[in-house]
């Protein structure tokens, strides 16, 4: 008697909830909303008193001075250090509004000494308010700034980075932990991805270097067919060009990660290595070399910046006029920064089209790969390889036709 088989299992339920658990009271929960209130609202209490306390004193002060006398009656007469009475030679009631005259002088004296010392006080707490609101704004807004340097040093290829960030449960906190835990995603999927670039390096390359080796033992052989040899010849190109593609794809995964070890590299030896490799290619199309090169020193990989520079003479040497062409190189230091320029002679390039130079497998007016000149990755290793170092890498088009292929990287 048959059994029937069982039916499959549905699958577990994932562990993990990448919700954060809600706290029982919400409401007491230290958000910056609540602590900048506290903050700027106590700040504003506390100088609110000092300077309610300051115009008391000064008040008081103004006060006693206003209800002192300004003059004093002397032998039955009226003397005055402030007003100027003649009480001798003034009847009674111009006396008497002479001195109600002194009396409100000096208590304009009193308030406008009481005004510029109240304006000097307002002035002494504003710059202590804004001062300590400057250290108290530094303080709280310090996390961001360990944020932003995190963020910054991971923009530089640094995924081992972690902001850790200490201190109340609040925004800063869980934008913190967000971010650290975006990082490690990160960081795992670049593990897996250099992790399968060591695989499929060598899965790949020995096939191809097992049947370039048979093409070339078969092609050694002088009794072979002539019609054989063709055939040999042939697909001896095309295990060339297929390898020349894996290289190619293998070092644009390794370029847009991090550059672990950096040395000291000069761009005029790199330059002038890259120029020695593509002479020879150069003479046989009859395009003329010529280079300015200075010093320039940049911290990075000698092997990727050898190769920004070996794709960019050979692209100006493949990619030129029939007759008469020329290529310059040159390199030097502007503004702190190292440079590589490369233009060359050429067809004319329009403008619209230099972003998609850049893009893999892509050329002018061709998407594919399809040309004998190269596989198409040329450029695009050589933007991956520009930005791993912190640099940048700009075209444009020459007038006449060819182009002007600018790198510029971090001294």
């Amino acid at each position: 008697m048959a059994t029937t088989p069982a039916p499959p299992q549905a699958p577990p339920k994932p562990t993990w909830d990448p919700r954060r658990p809600q706290p029982p009271f919400p409401w007491l929960r230290p958000t910056i909303r609540i602590r900048l209130t506290l903050l700027y609202g106590g700040m504003f209490l506390i100088a609110g008193i000092l300077l309610l306390s300051i115009i008391y004193l000064l008040a008081a002060n103004a006060l006693n001075v206003g209800s002192d006398l300004p003059f004093k009656i002397v032998s039955g007469g009226v003397s005055s250090d402030i007003c100027q009475l003649r009480s001798d030679r003034l009847p009674a009631g111009e006396l008497n509004q002479a001195l109600n005259d002194c009396v409100n002088e000096q208590r304009r004296h009193a308030l406008d000494d009481l005004l510029s010392r109240s304006l000097l006080a307002l002035l002494g707490l504003a710059v202590i308010a804004f001062a300590f609101g400057y250290a108290m704004a530094g303080r709280v807004l310090s996390p961001l700034g360990r944020i932003l340097r995190t963020a910054r040093s991971v923009a530089g290829s640094d995924l081992s980075r972690r902001i850790e960030l200490d201190g109340p449960d609040d925004e800063l906190k869980e934008l913190a932990d967000t971010f650290d835990d975006m990082l490690e995603r990160l960081q795992r999927a670049f593990t897996a991805q250099q992790r399968f670039v060591g695989n499929a390096s060598h899965e790949l390359r020995t096939p191809l270097a097992i049947n370039r080796t048979l093409l070339e033992v078969h092609l050694s052989d002088p009794h072979a067919p002539v019609e054989l040899q063709q055939l040999g010849k042939t697909l001896l190109a095309t295990n060339e060009r297929s390898e020349q593609l894996v290289e190619g794809l293998l070092l644009l995964a390794r370029s847009d990660n991090q550059i672990v070890e950096r040395k000291p590299v000069d761009l005029a030896e790199v330059a002038g290595q890259a120029i020695d490799q593509v002479l020879s290619e150069a003479k046989a199309k009859g395009v003329e070399i010529r280079s300015t090169r200075q010093k320039a020193v940049v911290q990075g990989n000698g092997v990727l910046l050898e190769r920004i520079a070996l794709n960019l003479v050979q692209n100006a040497v493949r990619y030129n006029v029939p007759a008469d062409g020329w290529v310059e190189v040159t390199t030097e230091i502007q503004h702190g920064q190292a440079v590589l320029v490369v233009s060359n002679t050429g067809p004319v390039v329009p403008a619209y089209e230099i972003d998609n130079l850049f893009e893999p497998f892509r050329r002018l007016r061709t998407e594919r790969t399809g040309s004998d000149k190269g596989v198409g990755l040329g450029l695009s290793i050589v933007r991956s390889v520009a930005r791993a170092h912190g640099g940048h890498i700009a075209a444009q088009p020459r007038e006449g036709g060819g182009l002007v292929m600018r790198v510029t990287l971090p001294v």
